[in-house]
């Protein structure tokens, strides 16, 4: 498996712990009657920050997830595997690491730059893949 893809693996093994970490906050919250139903209408009371923080943070990852799996397909099936696209995806997987308690503490600018950080890694990959 190349680096990439370990990555890519890690990510989604990550999008699981960030669900898992929304979660069950959310459900103690919320309550299993809101969550397991059909959520037709909006919770009786919201979330609080932080869950509402790691809901975000959540949902921006399966965001930066779509196009960090577009580098690695593009990557991978173009065999343009180098040191510069292995980095970069070592290099987004650790700033959507770090982007999760960045959020979840409202770590302002930090928040952005690591979202940044992440998003030229993945956009070096794809660079580099068509050069």
């Amino acid at each position: 498996m190349t680096p990439e893809l370990t990555a890519l693996a890690l990510a989604g093994l990550l999008q699981a712990v960030q669900f898992l970490i929304f979660a069950i906050p959310a459900n103690m919250e919320l309550g299993t009657k809101y969550t397991a139903g059909p959520r037709d209408r909006a919770p009786e009371r919201p979330l609080s920050t932080m869950a509402g923080r790691l809901q975000r943070a959540l949902n921006n990852h399966f965001e930066g997830l779509i196009l960090f799996t577009l580098a690695v397909v593009v990557v991978t099936l173009g065999q343009q595997s180098t040191a510069l696209t292995q980095g970069a995806a070592w290099v987004y997987l650790i700033a959507r690491v770090l982007y999760v308690p960045a959020y979840a503490f409202g770590l302002r600018p930090w928040r952005s730059v690591i979202w940044g950080v992440g998003f030229l890694a993945t956009l070096i990959m794809i660079i580099a893949a068509l050069l």
